[in-house]
This record gives C-alpha cells, sequence and structure tokens, in this order.
C-alpha cells in the first residue's frame, strides 16, 4: 500500500485535493493500572514527570493514529489533513485517545 501523508494543515504542499473521502478516524481507550499508581502516587508526594504515563499516552496516540490511517487507506485515501488529537475520560481511570481527519485523494 502507499504511505499515507498526514497533515495538520488543510492542504499538503505541491499536492492539490481532488477528492474528499471523508471522516478517518482511529481511537483507542486505556486504563491504568495499580501498580503505575502507586508509583504516581509516589511521584505526586516528590514531584516530576511520571514517566509510565507519559509512555502510556504516547502508546495510545501512537495506537489512534495507526487506526486512523488504517481507516483512511479503507477509504482508498492518499492523505489525511486537518488531523486532531482529543482525550476524554470514559470512567474513573480509563481515558479515550481520538485521532480524527479528512481522508482525501491527490493529484
Amino acid at each position: 500500500m502507499n504511505k499515507i501523508i498526514i497533515s495538520t494543515t488543510d492542504k499538503v504542499p505541491g499536492k492539490e485535493i481532488t477528492e474528499i473521502l471523508g471522516i478517518a478516524r482511529g481511537s483507542t481507550v486505556r486504563a491504568r493500572n495499580i501498580g503505575r499508581d502507586i508509583f504516581a502516587g509516589l511521584k505526586n508526594i516528590v514531584g516530576g514527570e511520571i514517566e509510565e504515563y507519559t509512555k502510556l499516552q504516547a502508546q495510545s496516540r501512537e495506537q489512534a493514529m495507526q487506526r486512523m490511517v488504517q481507516d483512511a487507506q479503507n477509504l482508498g485515501a492518499d492523505a489525511i489533513v486537518n488531523v486532531r488529537l482529543t482525550t476524554s475520560m470514559v470512567m474513573q481511570g480509563a481515558s479515550e485517545i481520538l485521532a480524527y481527519g479528512t481522508a482525501v485523494k491527490l493529484s
């Protein structure tokens, strides 16, 4: 398959959008675990970055982006423009990360 161009802008330099295919989206819901929570509680006392949560968020963003790209490929897209990421709490201790954008064909 062709590599999908991902852009946070509404255009791809040097290319023309010839067709809008629809919204491409990908999401993941992740929950914290007790081991991370205990360590996070200790970090909260002494301060500093909670690296376990940083890694969890990075992995979650990557998975959501990969799922968005797969959705765009299923639509036959060459690119995804206006890409955005959002997060929301689904329940106590679990959050969804959503990646979305407009799947387009380019010339």
